[in-house]
């Protein structure tokens, strides 16, 4: 538990204890959100084993910042599983502009309601 966030940093020890032999490929991260809170569940590529809850954070605000500190505390980094979610999880794990975009695209940086284009 680091501040408002709880994690499972060791997915290997969690995995012994449940009994699961584990191969980091069949294995996805569902990131979920809601208004007052958001959590990371692994889910089996095959649906045939349970799905575990691997963080949470509640009565968070929603941020990329907030969603960094969860992905750095589930060492995402490791493990580098393919991230499965809604458009505004993904929107927001890739930084991209909350709000009031039209077309949500990666390369536009700038506000889609601006009238000029700054290239």
């Amino acid at each position: 538990m680091e501040r408002d966030f709880v994690a499972c940093s060791d997915i290997d020890g969690l995995m012994q204890t449940l009994n699961i032999n584990h191969k980091p490929l069949d294995w996805r991260l569902f990131v979920g959100l809601s208004k007052l809170s958001f959590k990371a569940v692994l889910i089996h590529n095959g649906n045939t084993l349970l799905s575990i809850c691997d963080g949470l954070s509640v009565h968070n605000k929603l941020s990329y910042e907030n969603m960094k500190i969860l992905m750095g505390a589930i060492n995402y980094d490791i493990f580098k599983r393919q991230i499965c979610g809604d458009l505004k999880a993904i929107a927001l794990l890739l930084g991209l502009k909350q709000g009031f975009t039209k077309y949500c695209c990666f390369i536009s940086e700038w506000d889609s309601r601006a009238r000029f284009l700054p290239f």
